[in-house]
């Protein structure tokens, strides 16, 4: 099995080093098995798409401004006086 080598900072490996019972490695595997499910199950959504990026960057944008929106209204509801 190849070997990755993984710099952490100084206090995260303090916290580490307080759990020996934890196998690090096998969270690090698991962790980057998990990020490669969801790049492939991105990347095949993304292939079956029609859209052309501009067309995906004008749907992002107005999904956005929808959401900010929705934001705004629930926030205005519950703290009115702050309008």
């Amino acid at each position: 099995m190849p070997t990755l080598t993984l710099a952490v900072p100084e206090d995260m490996k303090r916290e580490m080093d307080n759990c020996p019972e934890i196998n690090w490695s096998e969270v690090a595997r698991g962790a980057i098995r998990q990020k490669l499910s969801e790049l492939s199950l991105f990347k095949s959504i993304v292939g079956k798409s029609k859209l052309t990026e501009k067309e995906a960057e004008k749907l992002s944008l107005k999904l956005g401004k929808r959401v900010n929106r929705s934001i705004h209204e629930k926030f205005k509801k519950s703290h009115p006086s702050a309008f």
